[in-house]
């Protein structure tokens, strides 16, 4: 299984990313997908998911209403798209996929694949 995020960068506070997963290997359609991030001397942290089936979304409190997480299931990606960026944003952003068997809910609790994370640096 590999899961390749791409769109990482830098940009300016207050600006927009979006990041990019392709995912190989497995059923996509089969799979909860996800992203959490890390900071600098943190501990990694839950960012958002999204159902199987695309029709719900999980956010972190700290993301809400400025991230969206989306999928194509035809083309196995998962994107999240990241608004009014802040430097407190600034994080590796891995992306992940868990199967449906699993609740969706349960995602920090551990997931089945991560994928190698991509860097988003947000200056202030």
């Amino acid at each position: 299984v590999q899961l390749q995020a791409f769109g990482g960068g830098l940009v300016q506070a207050g600006g927009s990313l979006r990041l990019s997963c392709a995912a190989s290997g497995l059923t996509f359609g089969n799979y909860h997908m996800g992203w959490f991030r890390q900071a600098p001397g943190k501990e990694r942290e839950f960012v958002a998911a999204i159902r199987w089936s695309g029709v719900s979304q999980y956010y972190a409190d700290s993301v809400k209403v400025r991230f969206t997480i989306s999928r194509d299931n035809a083309r196995s990606t998962v994107y999240l798209q990241m608004n009014s960026l802040k430097p407190e944003d600034t994080a590796v952003y891995y992306c992940v996929a868990d199967h449906l068997r699993k609740s969706i809910a349960s995602m920090s609790d551990g997931v089945d694949y991560w994928g190698k994370g991509t860097l988003v640096t947000v200056s202030s």
